[in-house]
């Protein structure tokens, strides 16, 4: 099992508005000021880093989505449930 955890904070970071600070699993995504757009092309970040498909409406209110541990959650399941391939990438 690959721990994700480090490269999903990361790419959340890179995705915060104005001065970097240290994010925290339990962080709210919208308090760190992660607007709609900036969530969608997170999505695409993740889904590009492990190789995975996101399943992700930004139309509904609802969303799995509320903390950045939340987040770290729904990837790690996805990359469990979707290994790559042993000659795939890293």
């Amino acid at each position: 099992m690959v721990d994700v955890t480090a490269d999903v904070i990361a790419i959340i970071t890179k995705k915060i508005p104005g001065e970097q600070k240290e994010i925290k699993l339990t962080d709210n995504l919208q308090a760190l000021g992660l607007e709609s757009i900036d969530a969608l092309e997170m999505i695409f970040d993740l889904e590009e880093k492990f190789g995975i498909q996101i399943p992700y409406n930004a139309n509904s209110a609802a969303t799995d989505f509320s903390t950045v541990g939340d987040v770290v959650k729904a990837i790690q399941k996805l990359v469990d449930d979707n290994p790559k391939p042993a000659d795939a990438a890293p």
